[in-house]
């Protein structure tokens, strides 16, 4: 025992060396000014870590408002520490070292799916849980974390067991009986079942178990076996029965329930280091069916926009969500060739243009939730349900893909600019909260999202520091921005 102790003991200092060496990393490849803003971003993740550990320290997430945790989420009212996982990652890419002792200690010693009973979302704890701790074992290689994701995976694999291979929406992780949303028609979401391939693939691939990579695919392989639409885009039900897309209501979107669906197709094909063809010509082939039906430019701004297409009718609006697509555009772009290649990186830029623009148009300079293109107005929104802002990070997104594409600088200045816009209007004594409405910023909505610390600050910093910082090359970040290996010896 007195051994392993020291072995730990060694991992977490060879951590610490690792923490120097990137701040050497970062202070010798950018600019003086870069690494001010940099250096800024990370007190930001200071005091957004600082205000969740001081006043909800192992809940899910902080009400800097307030100074209470935030026990109403996604996760309910159990104790999973989503802050703390979602944002480890984050801690450690930034040199945060004492901070992320304390998180590594956390998740070590309270981090226990076997003492849960209540029902998550396969999903969300896909992307949050197993991919957080997934990111933080590819980059420090302690084996603790591999093992706590390795059990929360275990947990989920119980929502697979249908004729169709298509996992439900919501698991009880202690009965293991899960079940769909009443909302979706009692169907599976095109996003949440999509979105299990980059984490599954890896899982497979640290522990040599191939039940993970199984699943994947036979996720893959339901969705092409479904009786396709003609015009070659997917709906976002399908039953976890027949395997077959429901044929009323169709909603197709790149927006809620449609979104990371496409970003994992294109990803799959990243992480594959190229070997993986089939996630390429089912991103390509969706890419046309959009670029030939659902994406449009308005006739006032001439801003690029995707629609949405319900049963019949399109609808003129893009929500938020969607402003990652103009990163994956970008990333599928540079894996294309002529002309496919100018033409989606065209349409990237365009896309992440929209989505600055429902930022500048609005007083708080960050963007509402969904943006409306009418006679009446480009990329705003009217509706009260429509001009919030909960911390999203999709467009920051963009503006990171878009930057280590092109070095652009215009999206170094985006991204600072809303960089001021958080400081100015979501800043709180306790960390940082969403808005309730973007155009009069006046009211907070008291919740700091985990995926604030995972993802609006991770792509922040990541914008101001040098490429060789999760170097794209070497790196794949999944929907909830952590970093997974490019794996070079895919399939082995």
């Amino acid at each position: 025992m007195a051994w392993s102790r020291s072995k730990q003991q060694q991992s977490i200092y060879l951590v610490l060396i690792i923490f120097y060496l990137q701040s050497v990393v970062l202070a010798f490849n950018v600019t003086s000014q870069n690494v001010d803003q940099a250096n800024f971003i990370r007190d930001m993740m200071k005091h957004a870590w600082h205000g969740y550990a001081s006043y909800a320290w192992g809940y899910n997430e902080v009400r800097p408002v307030t100074k209470m945790p935030h026990t109403e989420s996604i996760f309910g009212g159990e104790k999973m520490g989503a802050t703390i996982v979602d944002g480890i990652d984050t801690l450690y890419i930034m040199g945060l070292r004492d901070e992320y002792l304390a998180a590594r200690t956390w998740i070590e010693l309270n981090l226990d799916f076997n003492k849960l009973n209540g029902e998550l979302s396969v999903f969300e704890t896909n992307i949050r849980y197993v991919g957080g701790l997934l990111s933080i074992y590819a980059l420090t290689k302690d084996q603790m974390f591999l093992n706590k994701a390795v059990q929360i995976a275990d947990k989920l694999l119980p929502a697979f067991d249908t004729p169709s291979g298509i996992p439900q929406s919501n698991i009880n992780i202690r009965t293991g009986y899960s079940r769909n949303h009443d909302w979706a028609y009692g169907a599976a979401i095109l996003s949440e079942f999509g979105s299990m391939h980059l984490e599954f693939i890896y899982l497979s691939y640290v522990t040599g178990d191939p039940k993970y990579r199984e699943k994947a695919f036979k996720i893959r392989h339901a969705i092409k076996k479904a009786v396709p639409r003609s015009d070659g885009l997917y709906n976002n039900y399908m039953n976890t029965d027949t395997g077959q897309w429901l044929a009323r209501p169709t909603h197709i979107s790149m927006g809620a329930l449609g979104d990371s669906f496409y970003e994992y197709l294109i990803k799959a094909y990243v992480q594959s280091d190229g070997q993986d063809v089939e996630a390429y010509q089912m991103y390509m082939d969706a890419m046309i069916a959009f670029e030939n039906k659902l994406i449009f430019t308005s006739t006032q701004s001439r801003l690029v926009y995707f629609a949405e297409l319900k049963d019949t009718s399109i609808n003129h609006k893009m929500d938020s969500l969607a402003c990652f697509s103009g990163g994956m555009l970008a990333m599928g772009a540079t894996k294309s060739v002529e002309p496919v290649r100018s033409r989606h990186m065209s349409l990237a830029s365009g896309i992440a243009n929209t989505c600055h623009e429902s930022c500048a148009r609005s007083k708080s300079h960050l963007g509402p939730e969904t943006f409306l293109f009418s006679s009446r107005a480009d990329a705003v929104a009217y509706g009260p349900s429509e001009k919030y802002y909960i911390l999203r990070p999709e467009i920051l997104e963009s503006y990171f893909y878009m930057w280590r594409y092109t070095h652009d600088p215009k999206y170094r200045a985006w991204a600072w600019d809303f960089v001021e816009a958080l400081e100015k209007y979501c800043k709180s004594e306790a960390g940082y909260s969403g808005l309730r409405n973007v155009y009069q910023p006046v009211i907070k909505d008291d919740v700091q999202q985990s995926f604030f610390l995972a993802e609006v600050l991770k792509y922040l910093y990541l914008i101001f520091s040098d490429d060789s910082v999760i170097n794209l090359d070497e790196w794949v970040l999944n929907t909830e921005a952590h970093p997974m290996p490019i794996l070079k010896r895919y399939g082995s």
